[in-house]
């Protein structure tokens, strides 16, 4: 089906282009979104006479998504979750995650917006992309921790996957000794 874009859509083109899609692409989000009018004589007309007021209404929503991006750009949203000894969490940080602590810091933004291929399963600090607008692109740091107190170490740029590792080694090398002595014992009893 050919449909007439009415905004920039990723991947496939910028307003006022004629392109070709599936129909289920068409019919089940471009034209139910208000992305796209299907690509008929009275449409194409149409179009034209709404140009004018869909780039305005479009630059419009550029610069305020610019604006929001420049205070959202660089913004860390902690994120308290229950983990592991290897810093494996239980569960996982999805993009609805993500919106709720942008929303709590004051942000307006949808889950939608959130780029997030796959969960964060992990703790540590994550780089994740928001859309605001086809054109504005910012990335906000995700810093997953197990408490409060280990978000402000992380921040700090400790590896604490490493520390927790070098202190598992360090109780090993303590016990190690003792134990030696204890089965040196047994073995003369």
């Amino acid at each position: 089906m050919e449909v007439i874009l009415l905004e920039r859509v990723a991947k496939l083109g910028q307003m006022g282009e004629v392109v070709r899609v599936k129909d289920g692409y068409a019919r089940n989000f471009l034209l139910p979104s208000g992305k796209a009018l299907r690509a008929t004589k009275d449409n194409k007309t149409r179009f034209e006479s709404m140009k004018a007021q869909l780039e305005t209404r479009n630059l419009e929503l550029k610069n305020e998504a610019t604006k929001v991006g420049e205070k959202l750009n660089g913004t860390i949203v902690v994120l308290v979750r229950q983990a592991g000894e290897t810093g494996q969490l239980y569960g996982s940080v999805s993009t609805r995650d993500i919106a709720e602590a942008l929303t709590a810091a004051g942000f307006t933004v949808e889950r939608k917006q959130i780029v997030l291929n796959h969960p964060i399963k992990t703790i540590g600090l994550h780089e994740v992309p928001v859309t605001l607008h086809p054109e504005v692109e910012v990335s906000v740091r995700a810093n997953v921790a197990r408490s409060a107190e280990e978000a402000e170490r992380q921040s700090r740029g400790e590896d604490l996957t490493v520390i927790r590792d070098e202190e598992d080694e360090d109780e090993y090398l303590e016990e190690a000794p003792a134990e030696a002595e204890t089965e040196a014992e047994a073995e003369q009893a």
